[in-house]
């Protein structure tokens, strides 16, 4: 489990920064957490392990949220500066 954190936490580190697949970082970043938490308690001889894939979750998923939300608010402030009216004229 102390693996699998790990390695998801550099996943989701990596891909939580490319636009609209930041949900894919934030996905592997819960799950990066959930591995982390339990390899921590099952794994005793890898806990460093299990400690920075659940530090790379957490930041992963922060980041994420914050360039999911910076995204969606991109798109509609592009929409909104759009003059739709003139087309059907």
């Amino acid at each position: 489990m102390a693996v699998a954190a790990l390695v998801l936490g550099i996943v989701a580190i990596v891909t939580c920064w490319f636009g609209p697949g930041g949900w894919i970082g934030s996905v592997c970043g819960i799950l990066a957490i959930i591995f982390g938490a339990l390899g921590q308690k099952s794994e005793p001889a890898k806990k460093g392990m299990a400690k920075a894939g659940l530090i790379l979750g957490i930041l992963a998923l922060a980041a994420g949220i914050i360039v999911t939300i910076a995204c969606v608010a991109c798109v509609g402030a592009g929409v909104a500066a759009t003059d739709w009216s003139s087309l059907y004229q």
